[in-house]
């Protein structure tokens, strides 16, 4: 079982989902991490091999083609996609094995706790990151290991599946760029390709950075997205953060169509930042 994880920065977010993984039950046959828009990196594990892959985009940060890399390494493996902010707890990779021996042609989404400012400080430990941590408001939705998932819940942080299901989804579309929406449609054409999205129990902890609420520092990469999107499927995603971008004026947004009338100012931006410090 290999784990993928993209990288842009978070040096010390990194380091934390390395030491993770040494702590785990299972060891990875190995670490594939992906630097996009930066330089390659050097990272040694005495468990389990690191490997390091460049991709660059100049129009934004590559994430649909940097996860699409599995195919080119090992479209046999099985693969855990893993976010750079997540901590794996020692239990993950176990739980994902688990997973898909149960259900070996269906995607796996695992569980997340957010984490307050602070609580990635050198020295932390499995126990206290349970403690600290909180689920996301979306969890409730959630019904247990094993059960299956709406569709429009997936979230690419914290997710297993065999190459050959990646493969026949048909990976991630390179067409979406930055931010918004790849999610939701690669969930979409796996429901398409009869693919079982199903809930596991595999713990992540998602290391704290700041975020906007509504996410003004994407607006422009959401907004073309959103416009993807709803070309493919008939449907918008991301509704709540387009209505917030409609009702600050700066977007005109009806059933057929979202057009721009103005970019987000600095200040507006700058006022969007998430006060709760907790990721989400």
């Amino acid at each position: 079982m290999n784990v993928i994880t993209l990288v842009h920065g978070r040096s010390t977010h990194l380091a934390n989902l390395i030491e993770g993984l040494e702590s785990s039950s299972l060891v990875p046959d190995g670490l594939w991490i992906v630097h996009m828009n930066e330089p390659l990196g050097a990272f040694i594990s005495h468990r389990f091999p690191i490997h390091t892959l460049q991709v660059n985009e100049p129009g934004g940060l590559p994430l649909a083609k940097a996860r699409n890399s599995v195919m080119a390494i090992d479209p046999a493996a099985s693969w855990v996609f893993l976010d750079v902010d997540c901590i794996p707890a020692h239990d993950l990779l176990a739980q994902y094995q688990d997973g898909l021996e149960r259900a070996p042609e269906a995607l796996h989404m695992g569980q997340v706790r957010y984490l307050p400012e602070g609580a990635n400080r050198s020295g932390w430990d499995e126990a206290a990151l349970y403690e600290r941590g909180v689920e996301h408001p979306l969890a409730q939705f959630r019904e247990g290991p094993g059960s299956d998932l709406p569709y429009h819940l997936f979230w690419s942080l914290n997710f297993a599946c065999h190459g050959s299901t990646f493969g026949r989804i048909g990976g991630f579309d390179e067409g979406y760029t930055g931010y918004g929406g790849e999610d939701t449609d690669f969930a979409f054409r796996a429901r398409q390709e009869g693919v079982s999205l199903l809930d596991n129990g595999a713990m992540a902890f998602h290391q704290y950075h700041p975020t906007y609420d509504p996410p003004l520092n994407h607006f422009k990469d959401i907004v073309a997205n959103a416009r993807r999107f709803y070309s493919r499927w008939g449907v918008w995603p991301m509704e709540g953060w387009l209505r917030a971008f409609q009702d600050q004026g700066l977007l005109r947004w009806d059933d057929e169509r979202v057009e721009i009338i103005q970019m987000p100012s600095a200040e507006q931006v700058a006022q969007a930042l998430n006060p709760k410090r907790l990721g989400f």
